[in-house]
């Protein structure tokens, strides 16, 4: 039987990206999915396109930076299905550019979305899970939590905190019933980076640097979902993700090369004017 067939989930940040495609395919495999997303009609769109296709999905305007409106939704939830299977703790932005042109409220945003956001998540549904007796919480970091990624150095701090956080509460919560699992993925085709903040470069010709073909985010899902029923420790793809990651446990400096010329390259971009 599937794994998410008949179970109750919430995935934050669910109109878009990753969290539509979870919303998706937890849909189609018989789950019950929350769609919760601070854009309260993308959110209605990916839940009736669910109900249309014969899945069971309901719609949430949910803020994750705040904790009561978490708080609220999760509450509802359980109140009405009498149980919390998954939370998918995904809703996150992004800031690309140098750290000498951000400022303390850009740093402000991100981190009461990208980290606060997953804490909020991950302490309202712990309390409940640990309550029930089981529970999944899946935290949705990146590659740049895993390894140093330079101009994105707020997103890298909020990642990093998120993959600690998943991973020191796991053999914590594992002894009253409860999985966690940390997914960071490379560079999925979504659309973070037509919403992220662009410090002094323009979006296209960043996207353009990217040196690695976008992936689908179906692609990534069907990845994501097959290591939560295994209840992964850390969730990966694409092949470079891990690779990256061992060799920068094996030795950082191999990596400096590539740190170099990132940052190489993004300063040729960078917009001097007014320096």
């Amino acid at each position: 039987m599937d794994d998410f067939k008949e179970k109750v989930a919430i995935v934050t940040g669910g109109a878009s990206g990753i969290g539509k495609a979870l919303c998706q395919e937890i849909g189609r495999r018989g789950g019950m999915v929350v769609v919760a997303d601070i854009n309260a009609e993308g959110a209605q769109e990916v839940a009736s396109a669910i109900t249309s296709g014969g899945g069971l999905a309901t719609p949430a305007h949910l803020d994750v930076s705040q904790a009561d409106e978490v708080q609220e939704l999760i509450d509802e939830t359980v109140s009405k299905h009498k149980r919390l299977n998954y939370i998918f703790n995904n809703a996150g932005i992004g800031v690309a550019g140098e750290m000498r042109d951000m400022d303390l409220a850009l740093w402000r945003d991100i981190v009461n979305v990208n980290l606060w956001g997953v804490i909020h998540g991950t302490t309202s549904a712990y309390q409940v899970m640990v309550k029930q007796g089981f529970g999944h919480i899946v935290n949705v970091a990146s590659m740049a939590g895993l390894v140093p990624v330079p101009m994105e150095t707020a997103y890298a701090t909020t990642k990093y905190g998120v993959v600690g956080l998943s991973l020191s509460l796991r053999d914590e919560a594992k002894q009253l019933g409860v999985k966690v699992s940390v997914v960071c993925p490379g560079f999925i085709r979504t659309g973070i980076y037509d919403a992220a903040t662009m410090l002094r470069v323009s979006q296209e010709d960043l996207v353009a640097q990217i040196p690695f073909r976008l992936i689908d985010a179906t692609r990534a899902v069907r990845v994501i979902l097959k290591g939560v029923s295994r209840n992964d420790a850390v969730i990966t793809m694409p092949f470079y993700v891990r690779i990256f990651w061992w060799l920068y446990r094996l030795h950082p400096a191999l990596l400096s090369h590539w740190s170099r010329k990132i940052t190489k390259d993004f300063r040729m971009l960078r917009k001097t004017t007014g320096d």
